[in-house]
């Protein structure tokens, strides 16, 4: 089985071939403007390393920042709409109260909040005023505004009100791109609303990026099925993941961690993938990133649903050291490394420069950094070092040493020995262990909903059915499906029974027909 995978990155574009689990061919580009051409560019290096008459790629696996830089540079956002069915008990707080200004004047939302929703135990608050819904969505449409978020009042619990205005607006917009809050968030009615809202704003972007892979896969000869990487570690059809773009949020550093547990064959350590702005230390549980269970903030929002647990570090290879403070960070030359950095020519001592000097790397030349005092470069390692142990230190769930594993383009500035590691891993082609990840993923299926009105088993029966269903959905051969894991905690203060079920399963990518004329 042929994969590309491929990792576009702020700084470089990373790209390899396996077959089965054989590396064929790895390449490092740095990212230029025109990101689609680029990715052509890698993927006609990794197919030429072929020899001659091999067979055809079998899958393509992509993993792109577009969305996360859409949300923090506000740009190629769409204008949304937002219905709250909360009222009259949610009226105190409009929606994106808390987005800052800048955001919410990108995306100039047109809100409206009406009757409906329910209580914590399942009981309508009010009844759905319909009538209300069908006059919002007339003035939605009369606005031509066709990205639509919908947030209901306890709707984990209860979904049924946010389905059914759902179906009434697109009787009054047929073309509605609508994101209901249930399928992504968590209970907490605005960090809930808040991811939403960033989806719906971003579905737009989703689907013309879908089409330009497409279009750059076929300028590299490539007629297979292709996949985006999510930030569970796990991947999903182009066309479904275009429908839910926020689960590529944080999707590179998760790739980095399904690489090195690819390259390692850990399943449980800890792993910092240095980049050349930032750096991200995670955990490994059972060969796949830990996920966080606390709101997380994107581009300034708070949200509240399915996200990797990192710690983002300001350390990078293009990270830059004021020589007369010696303090390292947090800006960085980025992709401008090749022309800032001294060991390229430039003029600004960076991370990299420091790295050299010390022999850690060959990089550029040498002998541009010589005249570096080695004492000062001694200093600044020891800097870099308590900067990873202190990263290292608050990711640890444990006081015990942990193994480390130095993955990333930047990885050289990892230490030998940490503190508070006990080991400290490097392996071959890590520094294009993200694209690696990529290609290696599986595809998911995830339910995380409250259950009420049944036995403890019948309802996580009833969450595995749906993650299975889910998965099969997103690309997965039904046959390999399995389950990760399952997780249930009864709720003590609402009735029938009430508990909250987590499981998610995952198997390899279904080679289907239908597959490869979707990506042709």
């Amino acid at each position: 089985m042929k994969r590309i995978g491929i990792d576009v990155g702020g700084t470089n574009t990373d790209a390899v071939l396996i077959d089965g689990e054989t590396v064929v061919a790895a390449i490092k580009f740095p990212t230029t403007a025109d990101v689609m051409q680029g990715v052509v560019n890698a993927i006609g290096h990794v197919v030429k390393a072929q020899p001659p008459g091999a067979s055809p790629v079998d899958a393509v696996m992509i993993g792109t920042t577009h969305f996360t830089n859409a949300v923090v540079e506000r740009a190629r956002l769409e204008r949304v709409a937002a219905i709250r069915i909360a009222m009259p008990a949610g009226a105190s707080l409009p929606p994106m109260v808390d987005w800052p200004d800048d955001l919410r004047e990108a995306v100039n939302p047109l809100s409206y909040m009406v009757h409906g929703g329910h209580e914590y135990d399942g009981q309508p608050l009010v009844p759905l005023a319909r009538g209300e819904i069908r006059d919002a969505a007339m003035k939605i449409r009369d606005a031509g505004i066709d990205a639509i978020g919908i947030t209901a009042l306890f709707s984990p619990l209860t979904a049924e009100g946010e389905l059914e205005a759902a179906e009434i607006i697109r009787s009054v917009i047929p073309n509605a791109r609508i994101t209901l809050s249930h399928t992504l968030g968590r209970i907490g009615l605005l960090e809930r609303e808040n991811v939403t809202l960033l989806n719906a704003a971003l579905q737009g972007l989703g689907h013309t990026t879908v089409e330009a892979f497409k279009n750059a896969l076929r300028k590299a000869g490539i007629d297979a099925p292709f996949y985006l990487t999510q930030n569970d570690g796990t991947v999903v059809l182009a066309d479904v993941a275009a429908a839910n773009p926020v689960y590529s949020f944080a999707s590179g550093p998760t790739n980095s961690m399904r690489g090195a547990a690819f390259l390692t064959g850990l399943k449980e350590a800890m792993v910092i993938d240095v980049g050349g702005t930032t750096s991200d230390v995670g955990c490994l549980v059972g060969g796949f990133p830990r996920e966080a269970n606390n709101v997380v903030e994107i581009g300034g929002v708070r949200t509240l649903f399915r996200m990797p647990d990192l710690l983002p570090m300001a350390l990078g290879g293009g990270t830059i050291i004021d020589p007369q403070t010696r303090k390292i960070g947090p800006r960085s030359v980025g992709y401008r490394i090749t022309q800032e950095a001294l060991v390229f020519g430039g003029s600004t001592l960076t991370t990299t420069d420091v790295a050299v000097a010390a022999g850690l790397v060959e990089i550029g030349d040498r002998d541009r950094v010589k005249h570096l005092d080695r004492d000062f470069v001694a200093d600044l390692l020891k800097r870099i070092a308590v900067m990873v142990e202190d990263g290292v230190d608050r990711m640890k769930t444990s006081a015990d040493g942990v193994k480390l594993i130095a993955v990333g383009g930047g990885a050289f500035l990892i230490p030998e020995t940490l503190k508070g590691a006990a080991e400290v891993l490097r392996v071959e082609h890590a520094g294009v262990a993200n694209a690696l990840g990529a290609a290696m993923a599986q595809v998911s299926g995830e339910v995380d909903q409250v259950f009420s009105g049944m036995s403890r088993d019948k309802a996580i029966a009833e969450a595995d059915r749906v993650a299975r269903e889910r998965a099969v959905q997103a690309g997965a051969d039904p046959k390999s499906l399995v389950t990760l894991d399952t997780e249930d905690i009864p709720i003590a203060y609402l009735p029938g029974d009430a508990r909250r079920v987590r499981v998610r399963v995952v198997g390899d990518i279904a080679f289907m027909k239908d597959q490869q004329k979707q990506a042709s």
